[in-house]
C-alpha cells in the first residue's frame, strides 16, 4: 500500500488562468471544489473496501503466529484509514472555506496561497513562506 495516497489521486487538468484573471474567482473555486470532492470520494471508497476486507478476511487462526500476522495487517490498515479519516476532515474544511470565500488565502498572513501550491496541496491553509516558517519553528522546538 503506497504511503502517499495523494500521488494516486486523478486530478483534473491544471487550472489555466487567463491574463488579468481575479484570484479565487468562481471558475477557480469550482476547479478546486471538483479536485477536493473527487479526492474525498476516492478516500471514502477506500474506507468501504477496508470494511469489506476486514469482514471477509477475519479468521480465528489456531496458530498464534498466523493470528499475530493478521492482527498486524489489520492494525496497519486501520492506522492508514485513521490518517485518511483525518484527511477527509481537512478536505471537508477546505470545501467549507470555498463556500465561505476563505479558500486560497493564508490563515496566518492573509496573502494568496497561489493556484500552483493549491494544485499540489489542495488542503493547504498556509502560504509557502508561513509554512516554511512554521516548519523551522517546529524543528527548533523539537516537535
Amino acid at each position: 500500500m503506497p504511503a502517499n495516497k495523494e500521488s494516486q489521486i486523478t486530478h483534473p487538468a491544471p487550472y489555466q488562468a487567463s491574463e488579468g484573471e481575479e484570484y479565487m474567482n468562481e471558475a477557480q473555486k469550482e476547479h478546486f471544489r471538483e479536485i477536493l470532492q473527487a479526492w474525498k470520494k476516492e478516500l471514502m471508497e477506500e474506507v468501504d473496501s477496508t470494511i469489506t476486507h476486514l469482514k471477509e478476511e477475519a479468521t480465528n487462526f489456531a496458530d498464534p503466529t498466523d493470528r499475530a500476522s493478521q492482527e498486524e495487517e489489520f492494525s496497519l490498515e486501520l492506522r492508514t484509514r485513521d490518517r485518511e479519516r483525518k484527511l477527509i476532515r481537512k478536505i471537508d474544511e477546505a470545501l467549507d472555506r470555498i463556500d465561505d470565500d476563505d479558500y486560497g488565502y493564508c490563515e496566518a498572513c492573509g496573502v494568496d496561497i497561489g493556484v500552483r501550491r493549491l494544485e499540489a496541496r489542495p488542503t493547504a491553509t498556509l502560504c509557502i513562506d508561513c509554512k516554511t516558517l512554521a516548519e523551522i519553528k517546529e524543528k527548533q522546538l523539537g516537535g
